[in-house]
């Protein structure tokens, strides 16, 4: 039967939802999901979704998924393709799984005209690292990845509200 790809689908949420858990705890972050399958159904699979999912198998077993949303370049004047998360259980490593879901991403990519691909990794991960370079990624090391979030968000928020900045939110 081999390896096979497939979108995910709403009755795939537990299984999506234990992939994630699985990688926060291999990224050294287990208690770092809060991620629910509520969260997860309603937000890739509601009306309006703001995630895509891919499902990989391998006779008929779940082996791993890969969690993707689009983007866009202002200077390409195109979409891209984020990769959020990617990840294959242990058991099922190193029969070229995980290539299988970049390969059909990148198939993915092309077909919706996007310009590129992107994820990140951990400085620390290093056959991840060597994985990717083996695909032909490229590393941007000259750029900083930059996050507001939790209470700096709030703050960040609050801090310029329409009547206090003199624009009109509609």
């Amino acid at each position: 039967m081999g390896t096979t790809i497939r979108a995910a689908t709403a009755e795939d949420v537990g299984l999506i939802l234990r992939f994630v858990r699985a990688l926060a705890m291999y990224e050294r972050e287990p208690d770092a999901v809060e991620a629910t399958e509520e969260d997860l159904l309603r937000h890739g699979f509601g009306e309006t979704p703001y995630f895509q999912c891919l499902i990989a198998e391998r006779d008929g077993q779940p082996a791993g998924f890969a969690l993707y949303f689009y983007d866009y370049s202002t200077w390409l004047g195109k979409p891209g393709l984020y990769l959020e998360d990617v990840f294959v259980d242990p058991p099922f490593r190193g029969l070229g799984i995980g290539k299988a879901l970049l390969q059909r991403l990148a198939a993915i990519a092309l077909e919706k005209g996007c310009a590129r691909m992107k994820w990140e990794v951990l400085d620390w991960n290093q056959p991840a690292i060597d994985f990717y370079g083996g695909l032909g990624a490229e590393f941007l090391d000259t750029w900083r990845n930059v996050r507001v979030s939790g209470e700096a968000l709030r703050k960040l928020a609050g801090t310029c509200g329409a009547a206090d900045c003199g624009f009109a939110v509609s």
